[in-house]
C-alpha cells in the first residue's frame, strides 16, 4: 500500500483559530445571549441590543472580505459562530446567518464599486441586509416569481411583492429578485438581481407575520410600488438572477444547518441537565434505561448532523462540483435532527418540557423552521436525488 504523503481531500478538523473563535462565541452566547432568549421569544421584538453586541464583537464582520472591513472568514468559521449563537437563541443566530445570506449575491457578482459602496457598512453591522426571493405564489418554485423590474432610462422600476422575508422590516438593504424578461420562453434567464437601498419611495412593509418560532426575527411581507432603482444597482447582468439565487443557496443552506445543529445542541444540554437533577422513584431520571437511550440517540443525531455540516462546508469552500448536493444534505440532515432532538428533549422533561419555565419548548418551536426555509426538506431530498441520478435524457 503506498504511503500517503499529502492530504488531498478537504478536511474539517478545526484549526486553532477556529476553536478559539468557537469558544469565544460560546462564552458570549452563554453570558449575554442566553439570558435574553426567553424575553426575545415572548416579546416578539427584534433584539437590537444583540445586533449591536454582534457588531461590536466583529461577529457580523465574519463573512466579509478584509479589504472592506470584514474578517474574511471561510464558510466553516461563519457556521461555527451561527451554531454557537443558535445554541443559546435561534433568533440571534439568524442575525449573522441572514447578514451572510443577503450579501452573497453582492459578494459573488458585485462589481468592485458596488462592493466598496455597500460591504463596509454591512461588515461593521451599521447596516443590515435581507434576501427577497420568495413570493406568495413562488416559494420553492422560483420560476413563479411575478415581481417585475422594467428598465426606464438610467433606472429600473420594480413593482410587485415579496413574502416571508426575514429581517425585511429592519433591513437597510434588500437583495431583490425580479423578472426583467417577461417572455416565458426565456426560462431561468427571466430573473435579475437588484440591490434596493432603503428608505425608498414606493416601498412598504405590508405586514409582519406572527410565527410559531424564531419570534424575535421579523418576517415581513414587502410591497414594491414603482420603486426606482439605479441601473448601477443591478447585481451581475440581466438574466443572471436565477443562477445567483441557486449559487447563494449552496453557501447559505449550511448556515441554516448550523442554526439547526446549535438548536439541537442547546436542547440536548438542557435535557441532560434535567435528567441529572430530576429524581423519581429514588433515582435520577437519566438513569432510567429508556431515558438514557433517548439522550444517547439525541447526542448521536446532533453529532452526526454537525460532522456532515463541517464536511459540507469544507467541500463547498474548496469549490466542489457537488456543492449543491453537500449543501442540501447538510441542511436536510441537520433540520431533521433538530426537530427530532428538540421533540425528544420536551419528552425527557415531561410536563416541565411543555411549559416555558424551561427552554426546550421554545427550541422545539424554533427547530421547525430549519426544515422549511431556504428550501423545504422535500426540496433538499429532490436536490440530492437529482445529483445522484442526473436528469433523464
Amino acid at each position: 500500500m503506498p504511503i500517503v504523503t499529502e492530504l488531498t481531500m478537504p478536511t474539517y478538523r478545526l484549526t486553532e483559530e477556529q476553536t478559539l473563535l468557537r469558544d469565544a462565541v460560546r462564552t458570549l452566547a452563554d453570558e449575554r445571549v442566553a439570558p435574553r432568549a426567553a424575553a426575545i421569544d415572548k416579546e416578539e421584538a427584534f433584539p437590537q441590543d444583540l445586533r449591536e453586541l454582534l457588531a461590536a464583537q466583529d461577529i457580523l464582520a465574519l463573512p466579509f472580505p478584509e479589504e472592506h472591513g470584514g474578517i474574511g472568514a471561510d464558510l466553516l468559521t461563519v457556521c461555527l459562530a451561527i451554531e454557537e449563537l443558535s445554541r443559546a437563541c435561534a433568533t440571534t443566530g439568524l442575525i449573522l446567518a441572514v447578514q451572510a445570506l443577503g450579501a452573497l449575491p453582492l459578494l459573488m457578482a458585485g462589481t468592485p464599486e458596488q462592493q466598496s459602496r455597500w460591504i463596509p457598512r454591512l461588515a461593521s453591522g451599521e447596516h443590515l441586509i435581507s434576501f427577497a426571493l420568495t413570493e406568495a405564489e413562488a416559494g420553492s418554485d422560483a420560476s413563479g416569481i411575478r415581481t417585475r423590474a422594467v428598465r426606464e432610462g438610467d433606472d429600473y422600476v420594480i413593482s410587485g411583492s415579496k413574502r416571508f422575508i426575514t429581517h425585511g422590516s429592519v433591513a437597510d438593504l434588500i437583495t431583490v429578485f425580479a423578472v426583467t424578461d417577461p417572455d416565458p420562453d426565456a426560462g431561468h434567464r427571466r430573473l435579475s438581481c437588484f440591490m434596493v437601498e432603503l428608505p425608498a419611495t414606493g416601498f412598504e412593509v405590508a405586514r409582519l407575520e406572527h410565527k410559531m418560532g424564531i419570534r424575535g426575527s421579523p418576517t415581513a411581507e414587502l410591497a414594491f410600488d414603482g420603486v426606482r432603482v439605479p441601473a448601477d444597482n443591478l447585481i451581475g447582468t440581466e438574466g443572471d438572477g436565477f443562477r445567483l439565487a441557486m449559487a447563494t443557496f449552496d453557501r447559505s443552506r449550511p448556515g441554516i444547518a448550523a442554526q439547526a445543529v446549535g438548536i439541537a445542541q442547546g436542547a440536548l444540554e438542557a435535557a441532560t441537565e434535567y435528567a441529572k437533577d430530576r429524581r423519581q422513584f429514588g433515582q435520577r431520571v437519566g438513569d432510567f434505561q429508556m431515558v438514557g437511550a433517548m439522550l444517547a440517540d439525541m447526542d448521536a443525531a446532533t453529532e452526526g448532523a454537525r460532522q456532515l455540516l463541517y464536511k459540507a462546508c469544507t467541500e463547498i469552500e474548496a469549490g466542489s462540483p457537488d456543492s449543491s448536493r453537500w449543501a442540501a444534505m447538510c441542511k436536510l440532515v441537520a433540520g431533521d435532527a433538530a426537530m427530532r432532538v428538540t421533540t425528544d428533549a420536551v419528552q425527557v422533561l415531561g410536563g416541565y418540557g411543555y411549559i416555558d419555565e424551561f427552554p426546550v419548548e421554545r427550541m422545539m418551536r424554533d427547530a421547525k423552521i430549519t426544515q422549511l426555509y431556504e428550501g423545504t426538506k422535500q426540496i433538499q431530498r429532490l436536490v440530492v436525488a437529482r445529483a445522484l441520478l442526473g436528469r433523464d435524457g
